[in-house]
């Protein structure tokens, strides 16, 4: 039996990637396709919606912790530069599972920039930098909002039997952001650094 030749050309052909390809969305925004998880469809539809408001305020808290980070001056930087991004490294694998509890839930996630400023409830901060007060000030009330709607809405996931949304809620989102509180409120209170009073 005679060896086939190979063509490099046709080789090259299927071994070349295809790019600017484009399509149509495979799901919409704020549609739900049903994943066989046995929850209600409402109870995913609700969820989704409530996580995807959690997931922008989470995702803009992690961006103001990268922007101290980089931003941050005075004699606490050393500490404050490594403990902001300590925590921006947490806040991002929870905007990991949340993001992905929306998408096993049949919603689609919020992912892009322009889309999560738009939904956050956590105010825009200047472009330039600000005293660490104000810094951490602004990080206190993200973690508020975050804390407050996560409560909220972990406790709707337990009336809906979301347990998976409520366990997220509760064990994730919430006691991480309790503990960065602790650690960031710390740095605001106002005590002798030298000698006692």
């Amino acid at each position: 039996m005679p060896k086939a030749t190979l063509d490099a050309d046709e080789i090259l052909h299927h071994a070349t990637p295809i790019d600017h390809q484009h399509g149509h969305e495979i799901q919409p925004f704020g549609h739900l396709i049903r994943m066989p998880i046995a929850l209600s469809e409402s109870a995913c539809i609700e969820s989704v919606d409530n996580l995807n408001q959690v997931l922008a305020d989470t995702m803009t808290l992690r961006d103001l912790y990268k922007k101290h980070h980089w931003q941050v001056a005075g004699p606490t930087f050393y500490q404050l530069h490594l403990l902001f991004d300590k925590h921006y490294a947490e806040q991002a694998k929870l905007v990991d599972a949340l993001a992905e509890r929306i998408q096993l839930l049949g919603g689609v996630s919020l992912a892009m920039g322009a889309d999560v400023a738009e939904r956050t409830l956590i105010p825009r901060p200047p472009k330039g930098r600000e005293p660490v007060p104000v810094q951490i000030s602004r990080l206190l009330h993200a973690h508020e909002v975050v804390l407050k709607e996560a409560r909220s809405m972990a406790r709707i996931a337990a009336e809906r039997d979301d347990d998976g949304t409520n366990d997220l809620l509760v064990s994730d989102v919430i006691r991480t952001n309790e503990l960065q509180v602790w650690f960031v409120a710390e740095h605001v209170v106002d005590t002798p650094v030298v000698r006692a009073e």
